[in-house]
């Protein structure tokens, strides 16, 4: 009989650090863009909007900057458990962004996981075409093994993790816990 392991989880932080790590990024962005007068956080959905969010409320509770605007956009490349859905990344357009005069306009692109890097240079590059001065990026965990020419400027973590093991981000609204843990799983 050919049984998998059941796969071990290790959660990273607790909602209560996690906090700590999202103000030390709302640091690093006020830092970042330090004399710019038009930023705007574009939150790449499914879970890097709502980690926007909370990078937006830490930006004026703990930096004292105005509250920056905040806009969504969907791609889509990996399922949750990384199985390739689409070749080429999906995105769907975000109207409200496409009409904003970008060529202004520092951009801050987040997300949760800095995987193979597809989500952040598809998001890059359709918002270089709708002529933005300036695109920075912010991950909750860069993976370390990003295949496009794509880094994260902000980083709350760093993991040195196997191609098998999964990073899942349990953020709200999507789950009820808000931190991280790596399942190890071996792949035939």
């Amino acid at each position: 009989m050919n049984s998998k392991p059941a796969g071990e989880r290790f959660r990273l932080y607790s909602a209560q650090q996690l906090d700590g790590v999202i103000e030390q990024m709302a640091r690093q962005a006020a830092a970042l863009f330090v004399g710019r007068r038009e930023v705007v956080l574009v939150g790449i959905l499914r879970r890097g909007e709502p980690l926007a969010q909370r990078l937006q409320s830490a930006l004026v509770d703990h930096c004292g900057l105005p509250r920056w605007p905040l806009y969504p956009l969907h791609l889509k490349r990996y399922a949750d458990d990384l199985s390739l859905l689409h070749a080429e990344t999906a995105l769907t357009e975000n109207p409200e962004l496409a009409a904003l005069d970008l060529s202004r306009t520092s951009l801050l692109l987040v997300d949760d996981v800095l995987y193979e890097g597809h989500s952040l240079l598809r998001a890059s590059a359709w918002l270089a075409q709708l002529g933005a001065m300036e695109t920075r990026t912010a991950v909750l965990v860069d993976r370390c093994v990003s295949r496009q020419p794509v880094r994260a400027d902000i980083t709350g973590l760093r993991l040195q993790v196997a191609p098998t093991d999964i990073i899942e981000c349990n953020v709200p609204p999507y789950e009820r816990e808000f931190g991280i843990e790596v399942l190890r799983r071996a792949l035939n």
